[in-house]
């Protein structure tokens, strides 16, 4: 057994599992099977803080080497030069709760667990910030031709035009605040009662309906 090793004093870990329950769309967790089978010689990424002073970042995403799975921990060595952790460097022994890692890697030649592909939503839209916020729903959607994506952007424009309601706009605009060109998952973040219209081709256009609870295809 490892007991007693823990983190450097002056270091603690995030606990990942609150943010991934509110931006299901945009931080994902490992899947269960993917942790199953961790062993030593394997890898994972956890969220480390410094705590005793002051730094340029504070967060970091680190990697740790597993040297043993104890009791629900995974016990190992950093794997990470930290940028600026004062409080802990490369090899340190580490002490983490499988609840906290947010990503898995294996040992050179091990095949990992079949999984669930998960989709992604980093393409990009035009949104009111009204419904980014939660001040309102998505209650006017329409697709365009993409004509945002500029030389050197990670992600396309996916072409969604995203709108609040009316009222929540005039408050946008009492505010000074502009739309927002985002991920499409940092919307559906916020409401994704539109998940089942994402695909839908350039020149389609819908509007809320309260009385359906749903929306209607515009002509």
């Amino acid at each position: 057994m490892s007991e007693g090793i823990e983190l450097p004093e002056g270091i603690e870990l995030d606990d990942p599992r609150p943010i991934a329950a509110s931006a299901p769309y945009t931080y994902q967790m490992p899947w269960p099977e993917e942790l199953a089978v961790l062993e030593p010689g394997d890898g994972v990424k956890a969220v480390f803080r410094e705590i005793a002073g002051e730094c340029e970042y504070g967060v970091e995403r680190m990697w740790v080497l597993i040297d043993a799975i104890e009791d629900g921990f995974v016990v190992g060595r950093l794997d990470n030069e930290p940028l600026d952790m004062p409080s802990i460097k490369l090899g340190d022994p580490v002490r983490i709760p499988l609840t906290h890692i947010i990503a898995c890697t294996y040992a050179k030649g091990k095949q990992g667990p079949k999984v669930p592909k998960r989709r992604s939503f980093w393409e990009r839209c035009f949104v009111d910030a009204c419904v980014v916020e939660g001040r309102c729903h998505a209650d006017y959607l329409y697709r365009e031709e993409p004509d945002m994506t500029r030389e050197g952007d990670e992600e396309p424009d996916s072409g969604w035009r995203i709108r609040g309601t009316d009222e929540a706009i005039a408050e946008d605009e009492r505010l000074g605040q502009k739309p927002m060109y985002i991920a499409l998952g940092k919307v559906l973040n916020a409401d994704d009662r539109w998940i089942h219209l994402i695909d839908s081709p350039v020149g389609s256009a819908f509007q809320w309906d309260p009385g359906r609870g749903d929306y209607i295809e515009l002509e």
